[in-house]
């Protein structure tokens, strides 16, 4: 199979370019715009902190210069002036406390802060989740073949995760600190523009070494990203096949081969998280150099009276508080990189359109007689096999066809085809006189029932998995159900009844009474159309006589269609289609196609003379 990063969005490149935003823009801007408050609360706190950051150095400057150099008080403190020597002590009690003050400001607003876009970002990740769930289950079936389970797995759990961490990192960091930044360098040009110089001298080297340090990272998250979606494919298959590798006890090889894809992982995030590292100690260093440089140049102006010793503080205050920001941008780019490879991957599912969609004008599929017809119906799948070349054929309403041919003759495609899990490249397939196209997708699919060779249930109980097929059921549709499918009696022996939880695609429960959970399920639904895929295979000759009654009462005065190899079933048919490399080579009812047909009579033969009579030798 290959990798999801490899399947393209559908259209041309050109018509890509014309849409005016993607399908991840249209979520991100429909969730931003639902949350406008939320976002004003977070905006309101964030700029409360960043004056909180500013403001938090001074009590100790006014100290400094006011109170223990005995200069004039601020304008703002100026009714604590002309105290007596007690006064002095009031004052710095008084602006000491200040401290304090702007502490529990910054606390208070903090909290909210992170409560407010935590809110936010876990709100984000929940709606792009249900959005790319949704989407993936409208992707049709050719879509999910050529994909991974796994890597769509990650893409739904953990690239939805790193972005919902980037967006509350960036409400935390990158608003709160831009405006701290700029706060800050306003300040510093004010008090003295030459050492401020000196700061802004460290920026050019800081951007050159975040921009570099953000592409080596956002590559190496890229290739960190594919290397988990490939883990999660293989723990998913391997879990599914459990059964397989303990039977042939490659337990130890499954391990060696996680073990190397593991590996490959490992190395990817130690890279990624050296990087970041890296990016880190550089802002230390050119943190250090700096704060260097002002201590030095700004004590030396204070000594010759051109700076206040407070001065010379509020300086190495905010340099200790501007690389802080600037060193948490650094850390905050890493994690930029890793969102913005993540936003790619989620985009790169939402704008891939289904292959199957409604066509202009569909109407709902309701109340079906069930006639089926082909007309001249040519198929290719997408990797350019031809599979059915101009077939055509009727199924009048209530008919009972059985499907014969060998493996790869088309059998399966033209269930799919008729379910419209594709589309033909040619002609036309009719249900009760209308294209099937022109049917709304959903309500075709409501009223055709599929029972498949390996029927599929779910990890729940019996009666929910048999409801599946119609959820507003009662317990009373269940049961009866239950009863038509020879499934109620078995239900009724287990422990809880049908509240017994089955395991994931029901491995608790044997082939047989999966199949009559299968057939109940579709008997509740009650639909005009069916299609059977190899029903009986791999039964006990017990299970099999309980699913074919079973199978007998649901195909009563229904259009059925049935795939099969076996002829003893195929005999109970009112028309056979003989199927080879996608075309019919035979048709006709089975007492006739025995009369006039050399290839099914052949066939005929080769099946049933197994069962002939064969005395068994009489020992001496």
């Amino acid at each position: 199979m290959r990798l999801i990063g490899n399947i393209k969005p559908s259209g041309s490149r050109e018509g890509r370019a014309k849409r005016k935003h993607s399908r991840f823009r249209q979520v991100l801007f429909n969730h931003l715009s639902a949350v406008k408050g939320n976002l004003f609360i977070a905006f309101l706190c964030t700029f409360i902190l960043a004056m909180t950051d500013m403001i938090k150095p001074w009590p100790l400057k006014i100290i400094i210069d006011n109170i223990l150099l005995d200069k004039p008080l601020p304008g703002y403190l100026s009714f604590l002036n002309g105290m007596a020597e007690s006064g002095k002590t009031l004052s710095i009690i008084v602006i000491s406390s200040s401290i304090i003050l702007v502490s529990l400001f910054k606390s208070f607003s903090g909290y909210f802060q992170l409560s407010t876009t935590s809110r936010i970002g876990y709100k984000l990740a929940h709606s792009l989740r249900r959005e790319l769930f949704v989407h993936l289950q409208r992707l049709s079936i050719s879509f999910h073949k050529r994909s991974e389970t796994g890597e769509l797995l990650t893409r739904v759990t953990g690239d939805t995760n790193d972005l919902r961490e980037v967006f509350t990192d960036f409400g935390l960091v990158f608003v709160s600190e831009m405006l701290s930044l700029a706060g800050m360098f306003a300040i510093m040009l004010f008090l003295n523009w030459k050492l401020s110089l000196i700061v802004f001298a460290t920026f050019p080297v800081l951007l050159a070494l975040s921009f570099y340090r953000y592409r080596t990272i956002r590559d190496s998250a890229k290739r960190q990203r594919k290397a988990e979606g490939k883990i999660a494919s293989r723990v998913g298959e391997v879990l599914n096949s459990i059964l397989v590798v303990q039977a042939f006890a490659r337990e130890g090889y499954e391990g060696e081969r996680f073990d190397a894809q593991s590996s490959q992982t490992l190395d990817a995030s130690i890279r990624t998280a050296r990087m970041e590292a890296a990016a880190a100690r550089s802002v230390d260093i050119v943190n250090a150099i700096g704060t260097w440089a002002v201590i030095l140049f700004g004590s030396l102006q204070a000594v010759n009276g051109r700076l206040t010793p407070g001065d010379v503080y509020i300086f190495a205050s905010y340099m200790s508080s501007l690389y802080g920001p600037i060193r948490n941008l650094a850390k905050l780019s890493a994690k930029f990189s890793k969102s913005v490879v993540s936003a790619q991957r989620i985009a790169e599912v939402l704008d891939i359109e289904p292959e199957i969609e409604d066509s202009p004008g569909a109407v709902e599929a309701a109340n079906l007689k069930g006639e089926i017809v082909f007309d001249r119906v040519s198929f290719a799948y997408p990797d350019g096999k031809q599979v059915l070349t101009d077939l055509s054929f009727r199924i009048a309403p209530g008919l009972h066809v059985a499907l014969l041919g060998p493996s790869g003759s088309g059998k399966s495609t033209i269930s799919a085809l008729i379910s419209r899990f594709y589309d033909p490249q040619t002609g036309s397939i009719l249900i009760d006189g209308l294209d099937a196209r022109n049917y709304k997708r959903e309500s075709l699919r409501s009223e055709i029932g599929i029972i498949l060779q390996d029927s599929i249930l779910f990890g729940a109980s019996i009666k929910e998995n048999i409801a599946y097929g119609k959820l507003d059921a009662s317990m009373e549709d269940i049961v009866a159900a239950s009863k038509k499918a020879n499934a109620h009696d078995f239900i009724m022996e287990l422990e809880s009844g049908y509240d017994t939880i089955v395991g994931e695609r029901g491995c608790t429960i044997s082939g047989g009474q999966r199949q009559r959970i299968a057939i109940a399920r579709t008997f509740i639904r009650d639909v005009p159309i069916l299609i059977l895929d190899e029903p009986m295979t791999g039964l006990d000759v017990e299970s099999e006589v309980a699913v074919k009654d079973a199978l007998r009462r649901l195909m009563s005065d229904k259009t059925c269609l049935l795939i099969t190899h076996d002829l003893q079933s195929a005999l109970e048919a009112d028309l056979v289609l003989v199927l080879d490399d996608g075309r019919i080579v035979e048709q006709g009812s089975p007492g006739d196609l025995l009369l006039e047909s050399r290839r099914y009579r052949d066939l005929y033969e080769l099946k049933f003379s197994r069962f002939e009579d064969r005395s068994l030798p009489v020992k001496a």
